[in-house]
């Protein structure tokens, strides 16, 4: 474990020959024992992401469970980073298509799902081959060393997995060291659209690839003939787990007038009954005052407050308000009323974000040709706008970021694509 970032860096340089040499197996083995020893951890997890985070006991063990399957999931990837053999138009040549590791990869992973996030950065570019760097939190180094040490326990070599730390006032300066270090070769950064534009240009000046997963504002769109039970099940959940603390979190629900009424009675009665610890806290005061912002400039300009608690349902939003565009990352989540299908997919698709969406109707059909409008990198139909699992590929356009987390779609980041050939005849050439 390293906190210094020029000797993170070169730790990880100096081990990754003995790692990427390593045969398949013989990493998933560590993977697997590594997640083993995540779970071992998981009442430190809950301590520390407690007192780091005001988490609650069960969204701390729920982030222990997804991140071990996070790292399960890269063991099971070892023996699935392939090539091809390319037929070709030379007479007697082999041409082959390999991927390879690329080197030391650095992790930039966030709080708000802590061990879920930080073992998504790491996991599986170590399934390919590569040295990882995890650049913690400055609000959660606790939660994020823990991971750390759980992989040593492992019995991962020094060097392979290391962990830099660093106060908040020193933050970019640490990052652009990391970024800048000629052995780092791929970064990943999960984190606000602001943060993520300024990795992504200092990355650039070294031509260095990113993967960037961002913010966003997500819209559950409930058409007229949807189940509106199984509609306010999901809006309730997206929009007030972790206390809408999740980049997937439902930031907007858009009905149809039909059934615009209905739905609000509903979601009203559900939200203002939820317990608070259900929803959870948020991370602290100055996120509240931002949620408490938006909610009154949409309240100065006609929005109405539909539930009670810790929950809150606004409805009445309208272009002219800042929860109309701005991510909350809080509790509360905005009703958006439109006369149609058309207009509520332009709804959807008004917005710089496009991670997560969802759209409600019993007509699958009609769901899937209204989710494929959509400008998102994920969108489910009939359910809620968070949801994750280690193997899917997750990510989102626009503001929202480009690259893919998860199974295989991660090994194209995480590896470099070479084309290698071996004749097997006497050459011919024109000179």
């Amino acid at each position: 474990m390293q906190t210094s970032p020029i000797a993170a860096a070169e730790a990880a340089a100096a081990a990754f020959p003995l790692w990427s040499g390593l045969g398949p197996n013989a990493r998933r083995s560590l993977l697997n024992l590594a997640a083993d020893q995540i779970e071992a951890r998981a009442d430190a997890f809950v301590e520390a992401m407690g007192s780091e985070l005001r988490a609650s006991e069960a969204w701390a063990r729920f982030n222990v469970m997804l991140g071990a399957g996070m790292v399960r999931e890269a063991a099971a990837l070892t023996t699935q980073i392939a090539g091809e053999v390319i037929p070709s138009d030379k007479p007697g040549l082999l041409s082959l298509a390999l991927r390879e590791p690329v080197g030391v990869v650095l992790g930039i992973a966030p709080w708000n799902a802590p061990v879920i996030l930080g073992c998504r950065a790491i996991a599986t570019p170590l399934a390919c081959g590569n040295t990882v760097i995890l650049k913690a939190s400055e609000r959660c180094p606790r939660t994020h060393a823990l991971i750390v040490e759980a992989f040593a326990a492992a019995g991962f070599a020094d060097g392979v997995v290391n962990l830099v730390t660093n106060d908040p006032v020193d933050a970019a300066e640490v990052v652009g060291a990391l970024i800048d270090h000629p052995a780092v070769r791929r970064i990943n950064f999960t984190g606000s659209t602001a943060v993520g534009k300024i990795v992504a240009r200092r990355a650039a000046e070294h031509m260095k690839p990113v993967l960037l997963e961002l913010g966003g504002k997500a819209p559950l769109i409930v058409l007229e003939d949807a189940d509106l039970d199984e509609a306010v099940k999901a809006a309730t959940f997206g929009a007030f787990m972790n206390a809408g603390q999740i980049c997937m979190s439902t930031e907007r629900i858009i009905v149809v007038d039909k059934v615009a009424d209905e739905l609000a009675g509903k979601l009203a009665e559900k939200a203002s009954n939820m317990p608070a610890a259900a929803i959870g806290d948020q991370v602290d005061q100055e996120a509240a005052t931002k949620v408490r912002a938006l909610v009154e400039d949409a309240f100065s300009k006609g929005a109405q407050r539909l539930s009670a608690g810790a929950a809150m349902v606004v409805d009445g939003v309208t272009p002219d308000m800042r929860l109309y565009h701005d991510e909350s990352f809080g509790p509360v989540v905005g009703i958006i009323r439109v006369a149609g299908e058309e207009e509520a997919i332009r709804v959807a698709n008004d917005t710089a974000y496009g991670l997560a969406a969802s759209v409600f109707t019993r007509d699958c059909a009609r769901g899937l040709r209204v989710a494929r409008r959509i400008r998102s990198g994920i969108c489910h139909v009939n359910g809620p706008t968070v949801h994750d699992e280690p193997q899917m590929p997750f990510g989102g356009v626009g503001a929202s970021g480009y690259g893919r987390f998860g199974g295989k779609a991660a090994i194209d980041f995480f590896t470099e694509l070479r084309w290698i050939t071996i004749a097997g005849e006497p050459g011919h050439y024109p000179i």
